[in-house]
């Protein structure tokens, strides 16, 4: 048998400087209060557009990391947050990358069940640290014909604020989007990896299954 091809994990460029951005101000390199320019400081220091600097800004404000003030520009109000939003990116991402290679060792169906085992032991340590520090052991839900707001965005569906979880990942049948951001498109056949409470969870199925 063939080996089966390894979806591709993806991260728009916006959100890996985001994320770069959240490090940054969690170590304090940025400081509270701190007006950050999308333009002269992210666009030069990361080397991007001014375009794509101000869609990182955008993520971060939306988190509540930053904040715009009319005719000012973007400060930073929450190092905390920052701290969470890139550890949990960092944990979600360790999960995947244990769960890659679980998948890896039974499509090549191999005699590593030893090997297998560890990686399973792995996963369930990493899945009761995160859920010991943080509430981030992701859910999923898969998005089939029946389900609402098929190709609307999560920004327009104002997913946080309609539920309470937080969008982490989208898998589709040909890769993984990590930290998907507001401007991500949901469609069909996409699951939705997201945290939140048992009760956002319920929220997630009747958002978009109503009549289930």
């Amino acid at each position: 048998m063939m080996d089966q091809p390894k979806k591709k994990i993806t991260l728009p460029r916006y959100q890996q400087i985001s994320v770069a951005i959240a490090e940054r101000i969690a170590k304090k390199t940025y400081q509270v209060g701190e007006k950050i320019q999308a333009r002269s400081t992210i666009a030069t220091n990361f080397n991007v557009s001014p375009e794509t600097a101000r869609k990182a800004i955008s993520v971060l404000v939306d988190l509540g990391i930053m904040e715009m003030r009319h005719g000012s520009g973007a400060y930073v109000i929450s190092r905390e947050k920052a701290q969470l939003y890139y550890e949990q990116y960092q944990d979600v991402q360790s999960i995947q990358e244990i769960k890659n290679e679980i998948l890896s060792s039974v499509a090549k169906q191999k005699t590593e069940l030893d090997n297998v085992t560890e990686l399973m032991n792995q996963l369930v340590s990493q899945m009761k640290q995160v859920h010991n520090f943080t509430p981030f052991v992701p859910y999923e839900l898969t998005l089939n014909a029946q389900a609402l707001h098929l190709g609307e965005t999560i920004q327009d569906l104002n997913i946080w604020h309609e539920t309470g979880v937080t969008i982490v990942a989208i898998q589709s049948s040909t890769e993984l989007l990590l930290s998907p951001g507001p401007y991500a498109k949901l469609n069909q056949d996409d699951t939705l990896l997201f945290v939140g409470s048992e009760l956002g969870l319920q929220r997630m199925q009747n958002f978009f299954y109503p009549n289930n």
